[in-house]
């Protein structure tokens, strides 16, 4: 019985290919599709004001109240806004860290710097983001005893500490696939460019940018992704902002129906990005 499995396997290559890919592919549907089904669900129900308990019943209030209420809407666009600024900080310095990792660093060094970057995902999520709070504390964080005397302070707690935490915790996302990238970036396309009169800069952006693109978009994914959906950051060094997850978080034990409608606003957000990023075709590059 084995070797008749065996043999019809052996000469069926498709059949053995979706045989593999069926317990990945029902535990994507089940795990998450199914998960992400049951939320777009509850978002549709409502809560009995007296009992506190979930009445399974249609209703559109809930998404009424999240698009009447400008409240949400500011919450909707600051979140919006940070994950954008995050991702753009990201890819501003991941560049040339990866560049130089590529492409100038000796060959055993590569592997010495790529540890390095990959060091700080080794430490706890909550420590990294408490030291940075000890360091951006105002009057007494490091920030203000260090560069104080030059007149440099620390932006205190708010947006601009939530996006230099957020960009701190995901560069690492982006720097690995643009390294990876540039990479695969054959020399004699950079030579060429000098050699024909370009200058540092065009040749940057005519010749390597357009090559690492895909893996642009690739850490891009994570770093904008990340940040959309985090809201442990805001709730430490954020002071009385709040993300889409702090909402989230707030009404999950009060009010899930509500807390679900919430949640579909950052699946609604990367649903669309990847629908842009497919129609650019950066993801069949990669």
């Amino acid at each position: 019985m084995r070797s008749s499995v065996a043999t019809w396997m052996h000469k069926r290559p498709k059949m053995r290919l979706l045989a593999l890919l069926a317990a990945p592919g029902l535990w994507l549907v089940v795990a998450y599709l199914g998960a992400l089904g049951a939320l777009l669900i509850t978002a549709f129900f409502t809560i009995d004001s007296f009992t506190g308990n979930i009445v399974a019943q249609f209703n559109l209030g809930n998404f009424q109240d999240m698009l009447t209420d400008p409240a949400y809407r500011n919450v909707v666009l600051r979140t919006l806004g940070i994950a954008i600024s995050v991702t753009l900080i990201c890819a501003i310095f991941a560049i040339p860290m990866a560049f130089f990792m590529a492409k100038i660093a000796k060959p055993k060094s590569q592997k010495i710097l790529v540890a390095l970057v990959l060091t700080p995902l080794w430490a706890s999520y909550l420590v990294k983001i408490y030291a940075w709070r000890s360091m951006l504390e105002p009057n007494t964080g490091v920030i203000d005893w260090l560069l104080g005397p030059i007149g440099i302070h620390s932006p205190g707690f708010g947006g601009p500490a939530i996006i230099i935490g957020l960009a701190y915790l995901w560069l690492p996302y982006m720097i690995l696939p643009i390294y990876a990238g540039l990479e695969r970036l054959p020399n004699s396309l950079i030579d060429a460019s000098g050699d024909l009169g370009a200058r540092n800069f065009y040749t940057f952006r005519k010749v390597i940018l357009p090559l690492i693109f895909p893996s642009l978009v690739a850490g891009s994914m994570f770093t904008f992704s990340l940040s959309l959906g985090d809201y442990i950051t805001a709730q430490i060094i954020g002071g009385k902002l709040q993300m889409l997850g702090n909402v989230v978080y707030q009404n999950f034990s009060i009010n899930l129906p509500f807390a679900a409608t919430i949640a579909t606003i950052p699946v609604t957000i990367m649903a669309l990005y990847l629908w842009l990023v497919r129609r650019t075709g950066a993801l069949a590059s990669l």
